[in-house]
Order: C-alpha cells, then structure tokens, then sequence
C-alpha cells in the first residue's frame, strides 16, 4: 500500500500539534520534510531564534526548508524532489504561490483557526475574541490562489471560554485543530470527503495585527476594550500613554457603573486603578509601565506612577 507522502509547513507553536499528530499517525501518512519560516532575532538580546515547528522537526530528524523567497525555482524544485503526494499547511505565515499549491498531486490542505468564512486571514483567533464572538473554531480546507477562500473539507466549533485570551485560545483550538487533521486525511487521501464550497458572501477579515493597534481608544466602551486587551494578548499588546511613557495594559476588569471623562482615572487606591470609558470603565489590574517589570496597578499607584484625575490617552 502507497504511503502518501507529506509535507508540512508552519511556524508559530499553533502549528505544532498538528506536525505531531501526523508523526503519531505514521500509519496514515509519511512525513518527508517541513518547511518553516527563517530564524529570526527575538528577546531583549536579539538572538536569532528558530520558530517551534523547527525546534519539533530537528526533534524527529526531518529535512527542513527554511526559504526566504516563495516564488523562487530553487524553492519549487526543493519541494518536488522530496515527491510529495499532498502538504499540510498551519499558520505558515506567508501566501503559498499558485505554482507551489500545484506541487503535490493531493494538492493542500490548510488548518485554519476560525469558523470558515468568519475571519478569513492571518489573525482569526485575536479577531474572534475581539469582536466577540460566542462560538470559536477550526476548519480543514483546500487551499487554492485566494486568501482562505477553499472549499472546506470539515469544521469543528466550540463555545468561546470565558476570559480567554489569544495565547490561551491559540493552544486550545491547536490541539482541535491537530486531532481534526488526522480524522479527515483518510478520506481526503481516498477523495471520499468531498469539500463544501463556502458562502463568500458572508465572509469577514482578520488582517495582520501590528504593533500601533494596541493602543486604547477609552472613548470606546469598557467591555470592547477588555476584549481588546485578552485578543491582543500576547501580540501585539494593549497599552495607554500617560504623558509621554507608554504603559502596558496586562489585566483589566470591567466596571459597568464608572462615569467620567473618556482616560481619566476615577480611582487609584490599593485596589487599582479605574479609568472612565465612553461607557462604564476599567479596572486596571496588572500592567507594565515603560522601563519597569510587569506589577500590580496598586504598585504603580504606591510608587506615585499615577494619581485620581491624571489622564491616560
């Protein structure tokens, strides 16, 4: 019996469940290799570091391409001398080129973290937490030239815990994700599962998060912006500028019944710090002010960082 032979692309530790399952599963495919983002400075120190699904592939002993450039030949011909059958992409970072989706004669199949067509693209679980959304997902797709727009082979949703924020939501729906790969590859390789087409019509977008849209508009309500600090948690962050210093928002809860200046604080005990919002208010619970280690607010408020009826915009 042929054994198909896979290739894997990912990056981040999304990724990494589901490279694992498909080395747990050897009984359905062959891994021959894994393609990854390069290396790339990270920390205070910059030290150039590898992304977690090199560090799980050098693990098993798998080849690894790292390409820095998608669309060249050197790139291509790489793919095709490891011969696969089909590729298996997980938050690769970066759109595959028409002629690399036709490489393998599977074609490829895409684990995407969102209830397909619901936030198509790069961020879907930040945006799902922050629009917030009850019911969170993944979908097992064929990926074709658009961003997201394949039909979808199978999905699997669930209730949006409470509180979650992007790092916690990422390892769960990874792991849904990972064990949902494996139950529809054999009938993706049998072509038994025939995929549905998606409603384009009713798709929205998650784009690229950067760093300037953590920044807190506190006109906007209290509860979208504690959604906003759980789905930018942990890139790219929430943070307010008091004066010139840039202070990271880690922590906050809800106050519905604050009233005041939109950014003014109410309050700075040692309970912490309110800030009012366009509706209700903040309570600031944790946060890193510029230059210091993450702390209490009521530490901040102890070392004289703030005070009733400073401004944070």
């Amino acid at each position: 019996m042929h054994q198909t032979r896979v290739i894997f692309m990912g990056s981040p530790a999304f990724a990494v469940p589901a490279l694992e399952q498909l080395l747990e599963h050897r009984e359905l495919v062959q891994v021959v290799g894994v393609v990854t983002q390069p290396d790339k400075p990270a920390g205070r120190g910059r030290v150039l570091t590898p992304p977690p699904v090199k560090v799980t592939a050098s693990g098993h002993g798998l080849p690894i391409l790292q390409p820095a450039k998608m669309k060249a030949e050197a790139t291509h011909q790489s793919l095709r001398e490891l011969a696969p059958d089909l590729m298996v992409v997980a938050a690769y970072g970066r759109i595959l080129p028409p002629a690399m989706l036709a490489i393998p004669r599977l074609g490829c199949v895409n684990v995407h973290a969102s209830l397909l067509p619901r936030h198509r693209g790069a961020s879907p679980i930040n945006h799902a937490i922050l629009a917030g959304d009850r019911e969170v997902g993944v979908a097992i797709m064929r990926m074709e030239e658009g961003l997201d727009t394949g039909p979808v082979f199978v999905m699997r949703g669930m209730p949006t815990p409470a509180g979650a924020t992007t790092e916690s939501l990422s390892a769960t729906l990874a792991t849904l994700g990972a064990e949902l790969l494996v139950e529809a590859l054999p009938g993706i390789v049998a072509g038994t599962l025939a995929p549905t087409p998606q409603n384009h019509a009713a798709a929205t977008y998650a784009p690229l998060l950067e760093k300037e849209h953590g920044k807190l508009d506190f006109t906007k309500a209290a509860e979208v912006l504690e959604r906003q600090v759980r789905a930018f948690h942990p890139w790219p962050g929430s943070f307010a500028k008091k004066g010139p210093q840039r202070v990271q928002i880690l922590e906050v809860q809800v106050l519905p019944d604050v009233h005041g200046p939109a950014g003014q604080v109410v309050t700075a005990d040692k309970h912490g710090v309110i800030v009012a919002c366009g509706q209700g208010g903040l309570r600031l619970v944790t946060l890193q002010p510029e230059g210091k280690k993450a702390m209490p607010a009521a530490a901040w408020v102890a070392g004289r960082g703030v005070a009733v009826g400073d401004s944070l915009g």
